[in-house]
């Protein structure tokens, strides 16, 4: 199956144009199509035996020895809450990276890759419940796909921690004092430290993250489901001539998200002169080659791969220092 994959320099291509590749597959049972992110996908395989470890979540139906690494099966059927597949042969694993560990889902086939808009990719319906494990839907070949929630499925298999350390927090303390006492020393009108963040992420853990995170730090968030969401507020909030940086003391956004990905809001917010010079931070749970070169072409100041609370207070604590 490897074949179906472009080279990183191919895929690259798609991002920054609004565009991503989907991955095609489907589940043991379910008549239903679902899709995933290529860049998240480093290969998929014929499922190989699997050994059975002690304490495993349900999930897990083992591990499996690929390319000399021990990587974790999730069965994405009984995460999905579609019953547990019992026979694997014939199946595939969908070897993916997703927040700085590599993790394979057991799918009973794999279909195709398409190259879609992300305009085209929207929201879950209103009304599905939140403990649906859907970040995004579309339409192939007239067919309704799901796009899963891989992070939701991961923080339920193995949480993230989502506590900021102590001492990043009595530090934060400290910034923020000295922040508010330059700004009364220079007789500033705005207290950068004092200002929201806003937040683009289309996966509710995410958002949870992130807020208890920057809360922790002493900064309240605006929450924003994904990229053309998060640009109408930051239009909304110079819609009155003043700048952006007076209104906001920065950007989290993650990358891919339904209607308009990260690197497009960034290019976006770039562009606009009443939103210059605002720091941006991409967080997301994408890792490769491409991220940092992707960074720099979209004009991002930082990129964070999910999710470390530490590391993200830290990356927030000096954006603010140095604005």
């Amino acid at each position: 199956m490897s074949d179906v994959f472009n080279t990183v320099d191919q895929l690259t291509e798609v991002v920054g144009q609004n565009r991503m590749e989907l991955l095609l597959f489907r589940l043991a049972g379910k008549k239903q199509r679902y899709g995933i992110n290529v860049f998240k996908v480093r290969e998929v395989v014929a499922c190989p035996k699997l050994t059975v470890m002690p304490k495993l979540n349900p999930m897990v139906r083992g591990v499996a020895t690929i390319r000399k690494q021990n990587i974790s099966v999730i069965d994405l059927a009984d995460a999905l809450g579609c019953g547990r597949q019992e026979n694997t042969d014939g199946s595939y694993i969908i070897i993916a990276e997703y927040s700085r560990s590599i993790q394979g889902f057991l799918v009973s086939s794999v279909e195709r890759i398409v190259n879609m808009n992300w305009s085209s990719i929207l929201p879950p319906p209103k009304g599905v419940g939140k403990q649906n494990y859907m970040t995004a839907v579309t339409k192939i070949d007239g067919e309704l796909v799901e796009i899963i929630d891989v992070e939701k499925i991961l923080d339920v298999i193995s949480p993230s921690p989502e506590v900021v350390s102590d001492n990043i927090v009595e530090e934060a303390k400290v910034i923020n004092e000295q922040q508010k006492q330059q700004v009364e020393e220079k007789k500033a009108e705005v207290n950068r430290a004092e200002l929201p963040i806003m937040v683009a992420d289309d996966s509710s853990v995410a958002r949870r993250q992130v807020e208890r995170s920057m809360k922790a730090i002493g900064y309240k968030c605006i929450l924003t489901k994904n990229g053309q969401e998060a640009y109408d507020k930051l239009c909304e909030l110079v819609s009155d001539g003043s700048q952006l940086r007076d209104k906001v003391s920065l950007i989290i956004s993650d990358v891919e998200m339904p209607e308009m990905d990260g690197y497009t809001l960034t290019a976006k917010v770039r562009a606009n002169p009443s939103m210059r010079g605002i720091y941006i931070i991409l967080h997301t749970s994408l890792s490769g080659m491409f991220n940092q070169a992707m960074v720099s072409k979209v004009g991002a100041d930082n990129f964070i791969p999910k999710f470390n609370p530490d590391e993200l207070a830290k990356a927030v604590q000096t954006a603010i220092r140095g604005s």
